[in-house]
C-alpha cells in the first residue's frame, strides 16, 4: 500500500468526522455544500506537508486538478452533480497515486453496499426514522457522499491497520 500507516494516522481523526457530516447531510438534503468541501480540504492542506513530507505533499495537489477537470467534464455531461466532482476532487490528493486500483475496489464496494442500504430504508418503512430526507424523493439520482466519504474513511483505515 502506498499510504502509509504513519501519513494516514494524521489524517483519519480529521477526515472521519468532516465525511460523516457529508454524508448525513447529502442524504438529508442531497446537496454536498462548498462549504463541507473546503473545510474536508483543510485537513490535508495543514497536516499534509507533515503526514507525507514536503516533497511528496507537492505531488499530491497534482490529483487536485486533474480530478476536478474529469469532474466537470462529468458534471456537464449529466452523469454527476457539481458536488461530486469537487468532492472527489478535494478527496484525490489523500490517496496515493500507487493504490489507484484499491481505491476504485473500496470505491466500489462502498458504492454498492450503499445503494443496497439506502435502497433498504427508502423503500421500506425505516425511511420513518429521517422522514424529511430528500433522498427518499429524488428518483433515480443517488446521494454519492455518502459512498464517497467511506471509501476515504476506509482507505484511510485500512492504512492504519495495514
Amino acid at each position: 500500500m502506498g499510504m502509509t500507516a504513519e501519513a494516514a494516522i494524521w489524517f483519519l481523526p480529521a477526515v472521519l468526522p468532516i465525511t460523516l457530516y457529508i454524508a448525513w447531510n447529502d442524504m438529508r438534503a442531497m446537496k454536498i455544500t462548498n462549504r463541507s468541501v473546503i473545510v474536508l480540504a483543510l485537513p490535508f492542506v495543514i497536516l499534509g506537508p507533515f503526514a507525507f513530507g514536503l516533497e511528496m505533499y507537492l505531488w499530491q495537489w497534482l490529483h487536485f486538478p486533474v480530478m476536478l477537470a474529469i469532474g466537470m467534464l462529468f458534471w456537464a455531461a449529466g452523469a454527476m452533480g457539481g458536488g461530486d466532482a469537487k468532492m472527489i476532487a478535494v478527496m484525490a490528493p489523500y490517496f496515493v497515486l500507487g493504490d489507484l486500483t484499491l481505491v476504485m475496489i473500496i470505491f466500489a464496494l462502498v458504492l454498492v453496499a450503499s445503494l443496497a442500504v439506502h435502497s433498504l430504508f427508502r423503500f421500506t418503512g425505516l425511511r420513518n426514522f429521517a422522514p424529511e430526507w430528500k433522498s427518499w424523493h429524488a428518483g433515480r439520482y443517488f446521494p454519492k457522499g455518502l459512498p464517497l466519504g467511506m471509501t476515504l474513511t476506509f482507505y484511510l483505515a485500512l492504512a492504519v491497520f495495514d
